[in-house]
């Protein structure tokens, strides 16, 4: 396992040497720091807690934002190796393909990891300071599957790195992945739920579609997942139709980054370099 923590490390190193580690820590931290004073402004009306609006907020921001730059941090862990030519002499060394793609892995979500832990670590400590505060576990909850979304869309991007020949093609792919997960899944999803008006798909149907969108599962588990943000979120009356427990969505969540690892550890393993 030693050669799997030294390559972690040396993504770690290079993402310190390349400012990502401070570029995304910082980006987090302001936008979760802004949303974190400005969007307790309703609590007074609401009587909702400035902890709930806060995750509400960093979890509308997170399903755009983690995503993007888990699949920009990870679109060319491989093939910007084989096109520096430098993949051919790092499997001269004795270290297996895997251990390659494990220990980049890891790396590269520790990256992300440490970013998201700071930088939404740092919202909540203001809200802690400026407020009563509230349900801390439904923060803890935002904090771990932000996480988690983080990881299955660095693996996701793993897959675009090990199936593609140049970085071009890896950056053109990885976005149009985010736009289909982010954005046009939804979008047609709710198309195709509005055009059925409720004849043929019901509360089931919908649960899966809902799974094979990590994206989806991750706003249903922090949106839905502690009263007071199903609450202010405007949820509860999806959480009683749409009945999907937490365990579930976590599953599927940790299911999408297994899921893709194992994939680009199979693609990469039958690459010919």
């Amino acid at each position: 396992m030693r050669p799997l923590f030294l390559i972690a490390a040396k993504e770690v190193r290079d993402g310190l040497r390349n400012r990502w580690v401070l570029a995304v820590t910082a980006l987090l931290a302001l936008f979760a720091l802004t949303l974190a004073f400005l969007g307790a402004a309703p609590t007074g009306t609401v009587k909702t807690g400035a902890l709930a609006v806060t995750v509400v907020s960093l979890s509308s921001l997170s399903i755009f934002l983690l995503p993007l730059i888990a699949l920009l941090l990870a679109f060319d862990a491989i093939v910007g190796e084989w096109e520096r030519g430098t993949l051919g002499l790092l499997l001269a060394y004795p270290v297996a393909r895997w251990q390659v793609v494990l220990g980049k892995f890891v790396g590269h979500v520790g990256i992300l990891a440490f970013a998201t832990a700071l930088g939404y670590g740092a919202a909540g400590a203001a809200v802690a300071l400026t407020s009563d505060g509230g349900e801390w576990d439904g923060f803890a909850l935002l904090v771990a599957s932000s996480v988690l979304l983080g990881a299955a869309f660095v693996a996701i991007g793993y897959v675009i790195s090990t199936l593609v020949r140049d970085r071009a093609s890896a950056a053109g792919l990885a976005i149009g992945v985010w736009l289909v997960f982010v954005l046009i899944y939804d979008m047609a999803l709710l198309g195709v739920l509005v055009a059925d008006q409720g004849r043929s798909i019901g509360a089931g149907v919908v649960n899966w579609l809902l799974l094979l969108n990590p994206a989806d599962a991750y706003r249903m588990l922090n949106l839905a997942g502690t009263p007071d943000v199903r609450l202010f979120s405007g949820m509860a009356g999806l959480a009683g139709d749409v009945r999907l427990s937490p365990g579930a969505l976590a599953t599927a969540l940790a299911l999408w980054v297994v899921g893709p690892l194992a994939a680009a550890i199979v693609i990469f393993q039958r690459r010919q370099i």
